[in-house]
């Protein structure tokens, strides 16, 4: 529920509003301008009555809201959600962030030379898997805690933050010590148990879309995080499945336009996953760049014919570098940095 108050309301009108909504066991989150004061009700408001509160006659309008999201929702939070990661900001209208590195971390030698080709080439960020949600049992599973370990010797030896996919609840402590963003794969998008406890923490938060996810579960499944207490959250698409076999999934770009009406969070594109074809990769970014994301995560792998996982999607590091210096040309072209 919005509830917009008068330009003559004071303070004690305000109050007033407040104390009768949050006696009800609602939260109210407040927007204040120049010449106007907003409040955003999230809860159950239909224990509300709408009529009673137009009756004062410090109340504008009041106006419920259809969607089932509140805390992402646009209308309660205007401007757009910086994510600060280390001093990169991830959200608004200046930078695109780009986040590169391998699909796993093989050892320390390997995480470390591929942490300083990404960022020779232009990266702001490494991103590394070091538990491997694999659809065969048989699958290469990760390295744990030791690839964790070296995903930290590495941002040491680069400056980089770092990105890490988490799994489960049990994982939080060390995630939340050692990994600077924890990503949420599109398996756990609906994990709620994990998506609460990620609530707890003041990490941000990378939530991949499910498989065959619509819009608003995935927007749902941040409401978890957010309304845990977390608001640093990033939305990533990743491709979602559908009956096309010419790519892995099928990469969704109008997600972007609809994602920056309806939600203030910052959002980021996987063009690797969403492909799974290296040689669709760089179409795909710069596609995502024109169409407004606030970043891109890809693969990258300078042998990937050898790469334990994921090779056929994983860029070199010498294409990687030149699609950085196309996407900064897109990037003028809409008015951002990269």
């Amino acid at each position: 529920m919005i509830i917009t108050m008068k330009k003559t309301a004071t303070q004690k009108d305000l109050d007033s509003i407040i104390s009768m909504i949050e006696s009800k066991g609602l939260h109210v989150n407040m927007i204040s301008g120049t010449s106007y004061n907003v409040f955003g009700v999230v809860g159950d408001t239909t224990i509300l009555d709408m009529k009673t509160i137009e009756a004062n006659n410090k109340v504008e309008s009041v106006m419920r809201v259809s969607e089932p999201y509140k805390k992402v929702n646009r209308l309660f939070h205007p401007e757009d959600t910086i994510v600060d990661v280390n001093g990169i900001k991830i959200g608004g209208k200046e930078k695109i962030v780009v986040i590169g590195g391998p699909c796993s971390v093989e050892g320390q030698e390997q995480i470390s030379r591929i942490a300083k080709e990404v960022k020779e080439a232009g990266a702001d960020m490494l991103r590394g898997g070091a538990y491997k949600p694999r659809t065969s049992p048989y699958a290469f599973q990760g390295l744990g805690f030791a690839g964790i370990m070296n995903l930290e010797q590495a941002k040491k030896e680069t400056g980089m933050p770092i990105v890490s996919e988490i799994m489960s609840v049990d994982k939080i402590d060390e995630f939340v010590e050692h990994v600077d963003i924890l990503q949420v794969g599109a398996r756990n998008m609906q994990n709620f148990d994990l998506l609460k406890a990620l609530g707890k923490t003041n990490k941000p938060i990378l939530l991949k879309r499910g498989l065959s996810n619509t819009i608003e579960e995935w927007l749902m499944s941040a409401e978890y995080i957010m309304a845990g207490g977390n608001p640093n959250v990033i939305l990533c698409e990743r491709g979602i499945r559908t009956f096309e076999k010419y790519t892995r999934n099928t990469l969704d770009l109008s997600v972007i336009p609809i994602i920056k009406k309806k939600t203030h969070l910052p959002i980021i594109i996987d063009p690797s996953h969403a492909t799974g074809d290296w040689e669709l990769v760089e179409a795909m970014s710069l596609a995502a760049i024109a169409a407004g994301a606030d970043g891109l995560i890809i693969e990258v792998h300078d042998h990937p014919e050898c790469a334990w996982s994921d090779g056929a999607q994983s860029l070199k590091p010498k294409r990687f570098k030149e699609l950085i210096e196309k996407g900064r040309v897109i990037a003028n072209v809409v008015g951002r940095s990269m």
